[in-house]
């Protein structure tokens, strides 16, 4: 199992919005990195899902229950999206000034290539963020 992060601005698809519905497509993304960090995802692997802009935290942990499918929402047809479900809310949210100030995050994507809206995790970084996070995923 892999593991991932992916961001939503709270305003325009929240944690909270999740959790009401059985699963979701994540649709929308137009970064040709994020989609092929898609493109890798499998059934089963976990994501933290992390709210972005104002809050910039991690506040739960979803699955991909849709493997990489075509975006309906992108006219140009280049693009996917997989579903997710959510999993599990975090006791403890995770800030990305969290995350800056742990000299472990150093090599963590979301670091390095902060723009991404879909990024992996390692295994040791999943582990480490579940500890911060109060959780067991």
């Amino acid at each position: 199992m892999a593991h991932w992060l992916m961001k939503s601005e709270p305003s325009a698809f929240s944690w909270d919005d999740l959790t009401k519905k059985k699963s979701e497509p994540w649709n929308g993304v137009r970064n040709y990195q994020a989609n092929n960090n898609m493109k890798a995802m499998k059934k089963g692997d976990r994501a933290f899902f992390y709210h972005s802009v104002d809050e910039k935290q991690i506040v739960g942990v979803c699955e991909i229950v849709k493997e990489h499918y075509p975006d309906h929402t992108d006219e140009t047809g280049r693009f996917g999206m997989v579903d997710v479900k959510a999993v599990m809310p975090v006791k403890n949210p995770v800030t990305l000034a969290d995350i800056k100030g742990d000299e472990r995050f150093a090599d963590l994507a979301l670091i390095r290539q902060s723009r991404l809206s879909v990024v992996p995790v390692s295994d040791a970084h999943w582990k480490i963020i579940c500890q911060m996070a109060g959780i067991k995923a």
